[in-house]
């Protein structure tokens, strides 16, 4: 027997567009994670997939204004932006030193290269358990093509989309007729609304198509749900069990009609509130609970996911999209979701890490 702590490397940054956002909310882990279990070794990766030893201020990896933390490229420090502090790095190759004295992993990363199985599959090679979803399920749900496809097949109710290759510029006519007016036009394999447009004439698309190719070749051309938006947090116990939290619905306090939950509302505007939980009728509540579980194991989720329904004014539900790493920011909603269920956000963090180490790595 031994008092040992756990040692958990938390790793953040990353390649993807949400670099910034992952360092924010490896920040609100850091402070979150109970010091008497729990022995943290930060690992950032820079923007060019440079692998250092980071901070564990949490302070450093905060919002200042509108100022968001990133890993500085050069692999020497990490830095705030507009905040002159340097704070000294060690890097390390990927795998090496620090990787290989941590029980677990925290893969505290958004987006493509961190949340879409390839730190996943780095961590099954290397026999490390990780908190979160296994390569399937991470690729899958990264890819909203595919997560719809997934889900339409288990009969979750999906919205209307078409799917644009490399080599594909544009929407047919008669998906034009298909779709209707308005339309987002999105990246297939990103998140934070980054490279997000909504499209009210059509004479708008090559734009917004060519706003989303500079994320990702493939892009979603989706019709638009009316309804209102509404999250629900799903977890794993170490034993197994599967739960939903109750669901938190977003309100954006806008008179503007064209008004949406964009990155700057999301992260750095104070134009969008939290209901916790969503005012909705009981039956409809239990529903979609019901179907968030559904929808984690549709795509064969593990460890904790956040499920984004449209809910109509009659109370049916339209599955939008699967976030096998939700955001962890102060402003998110899968910690306070979980924290108005019951389960306080040290706890939570304690049951990942506790599911991870129980999981441990390779099929299962």
């Amino acid at each position: 027997m031994t008092d040992r702590k756990t040692r958990v490397a938390v790793v953040f940054g990353g390649r993807s567009t949400e670099h910034t956002i992952s360092c924010v909310s490896a920040g609100s882990v850091l402070a979150h994670l109970d010091p008497d279990r729990f022995e943290v070794v930060p690992i950032g990766i820079t923007k060019e997939g440079g692998w250092v030893l980071g901070t564990s201020d949490p302070e450093r990896l905060s919002i200042r204004g509108s100022e968001l933390p990133t890993v500085d490229e050069t692999g020497q420090a990490l830095v705030l932006a507009g905040d002159p502090t340097r704070h000294e790095l060690v890097s390390v190759e990927p795998g090496a030193a620090a990787l290989g004295g941590v029980d677990v992993v925290f893969p505290v990363l958004h987006g493509a290269f961190g949340e879409d199985g390839t730190i996943q599959g780095l961590l099954e090679l290397a026999g490390l358990p990780y908190v979160g979803a296994g390569v399937l399920a991470s690729a899958a749900a990264m890819d909203k093509e595919y997560a719809k496809k997934l889900l339409a097949a288990e009969g979750l109710p999906v919205g209307e989309y078409v799917a644009l290759r490399r080599g594909e510029s544009t929407v047919s006519e008669a998906d034009r007729e298909r779709l209707g007016l308005p339309v987002f036009v999105k990246p297939a394999r990103a998140g934070s609304s980054i490279g997000i447009s909504k499209v009210t004439d059509w004479a708008q698309l090559d734009d917004a198509i060519a706003l989303a190719r500079e994320t990702d070749p493939k892009v979603l051309v989706e019709a638009a749900v009316v309804g209102r938006e509404v999250e629900c947090g799903v977890l794993e116990f170490p034993d197994g069990r599967v739960e939903a939290s109750l669901p938190a619905e977003i309100r954006v306090l806008s008179n503007d009609e064209s008004a949406w939950y964009d990155f700057e509302t999301k992260y750095l505007g104070e134009d969008a509130e939290l209901d916790i939980p969503a005012k909705l009728d009981d039956v409809v509540t239990e529903r979609l609970r019901e179907q968030a579980v559904r929808a984690f194991h549709a795509l064969d989720c593990q460890g904790l996911a956040r499920v984004d329904f449209f809910v109509g004014a009659n109370g049916e539900l339209t599955v939008n999209e699967v976030n096998t790493m939700p955001g962890f920011t102060a402003t998110s909603a899968y910690p306070k979701m979980w924290a108005v269920t019951g389960l306080d956000f040290r706890t939570l963090l304690t049951t990942l890490i506790d599911t991870a180490l129980a999981r441990g790595t390779g099929l299962r």
